[in-house]
């Protein structure tokens, strides 16, 4: 019988890989939108010709001449459709050959049932790899992400494609352009509208911001010209926004107004790239964090305790301490984890495995009679004295006291 604590809960592990096969049926789902949009808006236009020149041809209203060329014209539509066609069965193919290589992945657990299965670690090892890529991508490390799916061979387990393009648009964003982020919102605008998202709103109202900024009598008009047609519409949806938006026609960029000020200041294409990228994710049902992060601070949480954190636990783990023995056994307690588990949650033990004959020592640490008596034979001391496995301290065993649990 294995061990309960080496037993997989194939449950949890599903939580966190859910985006691995999420992403692929959003992908599907927007591929398909856009293959019926573009074969709805090409039949209908291909319809209305055929009609207008069935009908002038009949009326012998239309020339030979302009018959063939409407014969021309839609067949040029036509053609212009099947390539578009063929685009978008190119990528739904390369969509379900993702989505079967993630389901075998992902099937391969469920022939697992504990943690010292052969086939545990490399799985293991292959899912830290994918979570790698997600974090390498997520920060613009675009070509060592690429570089680590090849090594590995799992291009179709991470989704390089799709955050490349993401980064390309954020990118643009903190370099001072808003198109790129404009064309993106065009082409997901039902999308956004059902999530409620103002990320085209701040994209006009940053246009109207550089127009502005301009200080130049035509940029002026241009901008009251963009502000009718492409923010006042907004006014239902944003009303106080709109309204101090507007107010920026009295107040330049030199304005000492915080309120107008703060308008024109270059953090704002910043904040633009952070609600875009908010934006995306949530179009696509990514989590907002890498997906490094939260595995890590689960692992974190599990093995995290009060006395982590402590302030010997905080001393040991500071550079220029020495290193206690808990630094040392712990993860929490070391260097490296110690300042990157100080904001996650302590775990939620349902079981507790507390040694028998507990003693407690006078500076009020408590451990198992067996193994305090076993680290000071260890350490050298006599019968009659114990050691603290923690501070190093050493009392005599008369000042030691039995703990009962009720």
């Amino acid at each position: 019988m294995a061990d309960e604590a080496s037993k997989i809960d194939h449950k949890k592990h599903l939580l966190l890989d859910q985006p691995l096969l999420r992403l692929p049926y959003e992908l599907l789902r927007k591929n398909f939108r856009s293959a019926h949009f573009t074969t709805e808006w090409d039949a209908a236009f291909v319809k209305n010709l055929l009609k207008e020149t069935a009908t002038g041809s009949l009326n012998a209203k239309t020339a030979p001449e302009d018959v063939v060329k409407n014969l021309d014209v839609m067949l040029a539509r036509m053609r212009g459709l099947k390539r578009k066609l063929t685009t978008n069965a190119e990528e739904e193919a390369r969509l379900y050959r993702q989505l079967g290589a993630r389901v075998a992945h992902l099937r391969e657990l469920s022939t697992m049932h504990t943690v010292e299965d052969v086939h545990y670690e490399s799985w293991s090892r292959q899912r830290l790899d994918r979570l790698m890529v997600d974090y390498l991508l997520r920060h613009g490390y675009n070509a060592s992400a690429t570089a680590l799916a090849n090594e590995r061979q799992m291009q179709d387990l991470v989704d390089i494609d799709t955050f490349i393009s993401m980064s390309r648009i954020r990118t643009a964003l903190e370099g001072g352009s808003v198109q790129e982020a404009l064309a993106w919102c065009a082409d997901n605008k039902k999308e956004l509208r059902k999530l409620k998202s103002n990320l085209e709103f701040m994209l006009r109202c940053q246009q109207y911001i550089e127009l502005l900024r301009a200080e130049q009598p035509s940029k002026t008009i241009e901008a009251i010209a963009h502000a009718k047609k492409s923010i006042v519409p907004f006014n239902e949806t944003y009303p106080a926004e709109v309204s101090h938006i507007i107010g920026l026609l009295a107040f330049g960029p030199d304005t000492p107004l915080p309120a107008y000020a703060r308008y024109y200041s270059p953090s704002r294409w910043s904040q633009l790239a952070s609600i875009f990228v908010d934006a995306h994710n949530k179009l696509l049902g990514l989590p907002s964090f890498p997906l490094l992060h939260i595995a890590l601070s689960s692992g974190l949480s599990a093995l995290k305790t009060p006395a982590c954190h402590g302030a010997e636990a905080t001393a040991s783990s500071t550079p220029g301490h020495a290193t206690s023995l808990t630094a040392s056994v712990c993860p929490i307690c070391s260097t490296e984890l110690n300042e990157l588990a100080r904001n996650v949650p302590y775990a939620h033990h349902d079981k507790s495995h507390v040694a028998n004959d507990l003693l407690v020592l006078p500076n009020n640490r408590v451990y198992g009679q067996a193994r305090i008596h076993e680290y000071a034979a260890k350490a050298g001391l006599g019968p009659n004295h114990v050691k603290d496995l923690v501070t190093g301290q050493v009392f005599p065993v008369d000042k030691l006291k039995k703990v009962f649990i009720t």
